[in-house]
């Protein structure tokens, strides 16, 4: 290598089963990267081709043929520029069939190199070793204009065995391309786990990784390089599908990177983001016109129909306010504020009569008992029939409005305030929902918020009876978010939660209360993870069960 070298990260918002799409993203990629930027690679993400997680997708029995047509145009597009592309990998033998987690390189229509991901994560959002059979403990390396890299996949990064024996085969750079889903600190973890790897083998790194929503899972990119020193000399932004270029220049020895490089930005500020992608990302690839909600005046459906709107665009959410009997002008005043500030479509539909139908209806039934539990979700579920009646008229998918903490003990109602297709804010604590808030008011206009304050400062309520409050059937949420991040996040026992100074009492109410609401969160739509341990497809738990107070 004795000039330097270009090489570009292809930070793909790749679909999930779209072989054809995601072929020509590639193609247009690696076109853009030799042709704009001069490079002589370009790197797309983890199972590029075919868009990750797959899940039972693999179990499909065309896909082979698909995936094999796919990798020949990609590599008839390979003319001036080696392209390192992310495919399952089929191999049939007297043994039966094996699927690998694979990666191409290819250069002029010929194959270069392949490697097989080695360590394949079954833990949290991730169950590769279902379908795939880890590849054989070895390095893939190849040549490029005299330098020689090594090429691994996403979790061989995670463990010392890959990099080193890269390192032994005589590899100078590693480079490593990822399907890695953001939670919050995810930047920073990879961050220090490059640099661990960095110490023990002293190998430059390129990570390229995806950007992008699917399904619960969102993908924030963070491509980045880290050089020898553990400097950081290119970071693409996050979250930006895009072709970004860093060159690579040899100094007495020693490989150095220069590229873009991202401004900083707060952890409120990623996950907003994060929760904006994700939106977008599953109502158009589902499909649907636009977006619907509830907006109740409270901060939950405030957040929601913001985030709606950033994510759409006015033109294409509707938020519905949804009165009883028991909802305070206020609430009203601050739901239609909320809409006018977004600029979004706003209708009144008062749910009095269908609730009193279902109480005439039951009345015979119901006879003299007192008003409870059963009267409140009523109304809920009034909601929820008439926002799916919208939705089913007109085409929009309903977003539900509840957050991690209602939903972790269960303050919510089946068929009613969970009735949807999609759930923004399912892994937002109560207390981040405050944050993300603010945060979002600052973007807007000066004095012009799109949160009214008021919104922001009063207690919350679900308004299904008289001057009701959260905080009658819960612990103030400053004291049940660290108590649910401790209990569900980490899994702690009871005695070691208490030990943080909680109330032992009130520790075993909120544990009971989350064991108990299992069977309701299996009910619950999906919705974008941004914590360590969403509810949905990372934390399962069985429903019935016997665990005790531990």
């Amino acid at each position: 290598m004795n000039k330097p070298l270009v090489l570009a990260a292809a930070q793909l918002n790749l679909w999930v089963g779209d072989i054809d799409g995601n072929v020509a993203k590639i193609i247009a990629a690696a076109t853009k990267a030799r042709d704009e930027f001069g490079a002589q690679l370009v790197a797309t993400p983890e199972l590029s081709l075919l868009g990750y997680p797959p899940d039972d997708l693999l179990l499909r029995t065309a896909l082979p043929q698909a995936i094999a047509a796919g990798l020949e145009q990609v590599a008839a597009a390979s003319k001036g520029i080696h392209i390192v592309v992310g495919h399952p990998e089929f191999v049939d033998d007297a043994g039966g069939r094996r699927t690998y987690n694979a990666a191409s390189v290819y250069r002029d229509g010929r194959l270069v190199a392949r490697a097989r991901k080695q360590l394949l994560p079954n833990y949290g959002v991730f169950d590769e070793r279902r379908h795939f059979t880890p590849g054989a403990p070895n390095a893939t390396v190849f040549k490029l204009d005299g330098l020689t890299i090594g090429l691994c996949i996403c979790e061989d990064i995670w463990g010392p065995g890959p990099t080193a024996r890269a390192k032994a085969a005589g590899a100078e750079l590693l480079l490593n391309i990822n399907a890695s889903p953001y939670n919050i600190g995810k930047p920073d973890e990879r961050r220090v786990v490059l640099r661990q790897r960095l110490a023990e083998q002293d190998l430059p790194i390129v990570y390229v990784n995806c950007a992008g929503g699917q399904d619960e899972l969102v993908f924030d990119g963070d491509s980045l390089a880290i050089d020898a020193n553990g400097s950081l000399g290119f970071e693409a932004p996050l979250f930006d599908e895009g072709v970004f270029p860093l060159t690579i220049t040899r100094q007495d020895g020693a490989l150095t990177f220069s590229g873009e490089r991202r401004a900083a930005s707060s952890s409120v500020a990623q996950v907003y983001r994060a929760l904006v992608q994700a939106t977008r990302d599953y109502v158009n690839r589902n499909g649907f016109p636009g977006a619907l909600l509830g907006l109740s005046g409270g901060i939950d459906s405030a957040l929601v129909a913001t985030i709606a709107a950033d994510a759409l665009g006015a033109d294409r959410v509707w938020a519905v306010s949804l009165p009883s009997r028991y909802t305070m002008d206020m609430s009203n005043d601050d739901a239609r504020l909320e809409a006018e500030a977004l600029g979004i479509r706003y209708s009144v539909l008062p749910i009095e009569r269908p609730f009193e139908a279902f109480t005439e209806t039951l009345a015979p039934i119901f006879g003299d008992r007192p008003i409870d539990l059963a009267e409140e979700n009523m109304q809920s579920r009034s909601r929820g029939v008439l926002l799916m009646a919208l939705s089913n008229k007109f085409g929009p998918v309903v977003l539900t409005t509840g957050n991690k903490s209602e939903m972790a003990v269960g303050y919510s109602t089946l068929y009613g305030d969970m009735c949807g297709g999609f759930a923004p804010i399912k892994d937002a604590y109560k207390g981040l929902v405050y944050e993300l808030s603010r945060y979002r008011n600052t973007l807007a206009p000066a004095g012009k918020p799109v949160i009214p304050e008021r919104v922001i400062e009063r207690p919350p309520s679900a308004e299904l009876r008289p001057d009701q409050k959260d905080s009658d059937s819960l612990p103030p949420y400053e004291v049940l978010d660290p108590i649910l991040e401790a209990y569900v996040e980490r899994s702690l026992s009871i005695p070691e939660i208490v030990a943080m100074g909680f109330d032992e009492a009130t520790v075993r109410r909120v544990a009971g209360l989350v064991r108990r609401s299992e069977y309701k969160r299996r009910q619950a739509p999906p919705g974008p993870k941004i914590t360590p341990c969403a509810f949905g497809r990372e934390r399962r738990y069985p429903i019935t069960a016997v665990y005790g107070d531990r």
